[in-house]
């Protein structure tokens, strides 16, 4: 089913708005229609038949009360109270009571989805209205309708028309017959007409799929309705944005609306509580779909962090397993230079017997560098794990200057390199 179908009672009643030449039409919803029925109930056939002209409308204006007052609260005793009002008017020619009546008959239909019987009764009403365009006059004034009466009676049917064309899946068609109401209400300044009308148009296009017609039909709907400072209006323009948001999949854009549709239809509890409904169920598909994405938010970033986490480890051991292997193939070098250069101990230990020996080539770089540490109370392991070498290549190293240097033992070592000025 449309969208739009949620709200039956609002195209019922404000496409038929009270406009200016609607004086004669209230707003029964919430009422207590039982005095009503009461006081029509008084009139047996042929006390009507006896009536005065004035009496006699005053009834038709009761009867037009009922029907307008059950539309929300029972369809049977509206359709009822519309063919007893037709009844009325037929004799007296009252042709826009007879619109009136077979309109609202042909939307209770169209609620049902009896698109048929629904396009009989509003072209029969139609052709009331042209009766009506063509010099027809009405009992009791006795007179013609005026144009801005007849355009009222013209757009609302056409706007009814435009609907059921809608539901029939008549698209084109359906936006023939609201361009031809529209007309009407921007000739007159029909705003609250308009707003549901461009309502309407709105959720036609959000039925078929297409979000860039409707969000400025929507947004044409609100402009109106605050035109009109109708807040029911407003509330229904902004649940129509806040839905077309929430199906684009952008349910943070559709909050704002939802919120405010909610706000004002707070002003409104007597009315269109299904509608305040249905805009509650957007709100609540809001805020679980929020709370979801918060929670898809925080495994994620909690995931990255992890990430991260073990990236920078990665990168810490592979920098360190570089380091490892440059200081690994430095040590492999220094001892294939040592194991391969006898000729040159030869002549370092010429050197020495002819006089002082050669300090700088005594001891290797990477020798230096380890008799520092020891020389400033670093453990092996410590010693291995700043120049990134195993265990057993420092205790390697020690051994060899502790033969170098012809010592016992570890402090040793440091004093004769001290004695030799080394450190």
């Amino acid at each position: 089913m449309k969208r739009f179908l949620c709200l039956t009672s609002l195209l019922a009643g404000l496409l038929l708005i009270q406009n200016p030449a609607r004086a004669d039409y209230t707003d029964h919803r919430g009422h207590n229609v039982d005095s009503l029925e009461a006081v029509v109930a008084a009139w047996p056939a042929e006390r009507i038949a006896a009536a005065t002209q004035e009496e006699y409308a005053s009834l038709v204006g009761a009867y037009e009360d009922l029907m307008q007052g059950y539309q929300q609260i029972n369809r049977v005793k509206s359709i009822y109270y519309a063919r007893k009002l037709r009844e009325l008017a037929e004799p007296k020619n009252y042709l826009r009571t007879m619109v009136s009546a077979d309109k609202m008959v042909g939307q209770h239909f169209w609620a049902a989805e009896q698109y048929d019987s629904a396009a009989f009764y509003f072209k029969r009403a139609l052709g009331y209205v042209e009766r009506m365009a063509a010099g027809e006059k009405s009992l009791p004034a006795d007179k013609e309708y005026d144009p801005e009466t007849i355009d009222d009676a013209r757009s609302g049917l056409y706007g009814a028309i435009g609907n059921l064309y809608n539901m029939m899946d008549s698209i084109p068609t359906a936006l023939e017959y609201y361009a031809k109401a529209g007309a009407i209400f921007e000739k007159y300044g029909w705003n609250e007409s308009s707003s549901v009308l461009w309502y309407n148009i709105g959720e036609t296009w959000v039925d078929e799929q297409d979000f860039k017609q409707a969000k400025p039909a929507y947004e044409k709907a609100l402009a109106y309705a605050r035109t009109a400072n109708d807040s029911l209006l407003a509330a229904n323009a902004l649940k129509g944005l806040g839905g077309l948001y929430m199906d684009l999949g952008k349910p943070m854009r559709a909050l704002p609306y939802l919120r405010e549709a909610d706000r004002y239809y707070s002003l409104h509890e007597d009315q269109e509580f299904m509608t305040r409904l249905e805009n509650l169920g957007f709100m609540e598909r809001v805020l679980t779909a929020q709370n979801r994405n918060r929670t898809l938010l925080a495994v994620t970033a909690l995931a990255l962090l992890a990430l991260l986490v073990i990236l920078q480890l990665v990168l810490r051991r592979m920098r360190r397993i570089r380091k490892e292997k440059e200081a690994a193939d430095a040590v492999i070098d220094e001892a294939i230079q040592t194991l391969s250069a006898p000729i040159e101990e030869d002549a370092a230990t010429e050197d020495a017997v002819a006089g002082e020996p050669d300090e700088t080539s005594f001891l290797t770089e990477r020798e230096a560098d380890i008799l520092r540490l020891i020389a400033s109370g670093h453990t092996s392991q410590q010693i291995a794990d700043k120049l990134y070498l195993s265990l057993p290549t420092i205790k390697w190293y020690r051994k060899r200057m502790l033969v170098k240097f012809e010592a016992s033992n570890s402090a040793d070592m440091v004093a004769k390199a001290k004695e030799r000025g080394l450190i």
